[in-house]
């Protein structure tokens, strides 16, 4: 998998958006992760994060098919040497058939201006410095607000682009940030056989 793989630093078949209702959900976009231990359904908050929807949905259509994985849990166990600790998993596109030279970074989508949170379920976008991510993504497990514009995980106090949610599949991230690991790596990662735009 040739893919930039940054430090950083995803309930219920149905629920309510971030910022809006059910209604919301239905109209907007929607993904499937195929992954080795079961299915994902994400809504994608377009309206509220465009650029960094934009960017994961361009990565769906060339190289969805090609799935990518899982590689990094981070536990309440696993990182002894931050003060701020976090759960999440984390992983990324498999782009071995892509055009690197295609693969840009995007602006950071603060959560200070989007007002979306990280919460139980948020997908993320990864980065090191702002706006240095591309390909690399989060899912959190429980509410993460140390990842918020503001939040002290990252020292440059920007946080993370939340932008999407799952709403469907939370068993599947508990069980995948469970794997075996060699301290925060998954040993071995856990496959994503391919990521689909639904509709």
């Amino acid at each position: 998998m040739k893919s930039i793989r940054f430090i950083l630093l995803l309930i219920p078949s149905i629920c309510i958006g971030m910022n809006g209702s059910a209604q919301d959900i239905q109209d907007s976009v929607i993904v499937t992760m195929e992954t080795g231990e079961g299915n994902l359904r994400i809504v994608l908050f377009t309206q509220e994060a465009p650029v960094t929807c934009s960017n994961f949905l361009k990565y769906v259509k060339e190289a969805g098919n090609q799935g990518g994985e899982f590689y990094r849990t981070v536990t309440m166990a696993n990182q002894p040497d931050n003060k701020i600790r976090i759960e999440v998993i984390q992983g990324g596109f498999n782009l071995k058939n892509m055009d690197t030279g295609t693969i840009k970074p995007i602006p950071l989508e603060r959560t200070s201006i989007t007002g979306l949170k990280h919460k139980d379920g948020t997908l993320s976008m990864a980065r090191s410095d702002p706006d240095s991510g591309s390909t690399e993504f989060f899912i959190c497990i429980g509410d993460q607000p140390s990842l918020n514009f503001g939040g002290l995980r990252n020292p440059d106090g920007h946080g993370f682009a939340a932008f999407g949610q799952v709403i469907q599949g939370m068993d599947v991230v508990r069980k995948i940030q469970v794997h075996p690991a060699d301290g925060q790596g998954l040993t071995p990662p856990v496959r994503i056989n391919k990521i689909a735009h639904e509709k």
